[in-house]
């Protein structure tokens, strides 16, 4: 390799690379650098300018390191890592730290991952108070504006200053109370019942309202809320069907029946958002690792 390429090298090729590597495809470092997958890729090929070397080689449907990327990887990460402790700046002990942080998320995911990372604050950064706002569909500019530090959606604005991470996945199930109906067994059934849905605060109705609408379906809604905590009143004693994320039956719809839909909608995931600008600020890194272990214990 010539020495004047290195000076072509950055630290966000870097991580592409280490992204790369880690998880084995490009789709998944792109999901996990939040960057898309033609990025990705136009970086890779950078790489392998400046480098001289193929760095993933196609293996089957997939891609595997050559034998350059795997001696060089643990090396790239220690550069990475001294990369990191020079920007750090002051280090960050949560046990004094004290501000409020502001997360916006709507009751699905405020329920199911929000609880847990206050007691975690409690125990560990008693002067980190939580705000929690609801985020409706989320804009960028949320993140931008400073309206919120970090939100939990899954459904990320197409902005390339929001960086995210996977936290869960998830899918939608029909629920049901099993002491006054059965659960419907075929597509008939399923929209010749009264449902009960969805009209978020902001405007915003769910994905599968869309979902269905293009295949030419259309349900028989008799009621709709505003979020998801209207669910278990209008449902309970009812023969109504209600269709909300699996792992609501964790919290908020937990003592009522479920079943799969009688169609197809793809599973989806619930991603942590944040501005680039914060990307590495201490206590928010340390605030999103938190919020990363909450995930991977409900995960259990």
């Amino acid at each position: 390799m010539n020495p004047i390429d290195t000076f072509n090298l950055d630290a966000r090729a870097l991580r592409v690379l280490l992204a790369v590597l880690d998880d084995g495809t490009v789709s998944g470092a792109a999901v996990k650098l939040g960057l898309s997958q033609s990025a990705v890729s136009h970086t890779l090929d950078r790489l392998r300018q400046v480098l001289g070397d193929p760095l993933f080689v196609k293996s089957g449907r997939g891609i595997v390191p050559t034998n350059y990327t795997l001696r060089i990887g643990p090396h790239v990460r220690q550069i990475l890592d001294d990369l990191r402790s020079l920007s750090a700046g002051p280090p960050f002990d949560p046990r004094d730290a004290e501000f409020t942080f502001t997360v916006a998320a709507n009751d699905y995911q405020r329920d199911l991952l929000l609880p847990p990372l206050m007691q975690t604050l409690r125990r560990q950064a008693p002067g980190i108070a939580l705000q929690v706002i609801p985020s409706g569909i989320p804009s960028a500019d949320m993140l931008r504006k400073e309206v919120c530090d970090l939100i939990i959606s899954p459904h990320p604005p197409a902005a390339s200053d929001v960086l995210q991470r996977r936290l869960l996945d998830d899918q939608m199930v029909i629920f049901y109370d099993p002491t006054q109906r059965s659960a419907p067994t075929t597509l008939a059934e399923y929209l010749q019942a009264n449902h009960i849905a969805i009209l978020f605060g902001t405007g915003e109705r769910m994905a599968l309202e869309g979902s269905l609408s293009a295949q030419g379906l259309e349900r028989k809604v008799t009621v709709t809320v505003s979020n998801f905590s209207g669910l278990p009143g209008f449902l309970r004693g009812s023969q109504l069907l209600a269709t909300a994320p699996r792992r609501m039956s964790e919290h908020l719809l937990k003592g009522f029946a479920s079943t799969p839909l009688p169609f197809d909608f793809k599973p989806f995931s619930l991603l942590m958002l944040w501005h680039q600008r914060n990307h590495g600020d201490p206590a928010h890194r340390w605030l999103r690792q938190q919020l990363i272990d909450v995930a991977q214990q409900r995960k259990k």
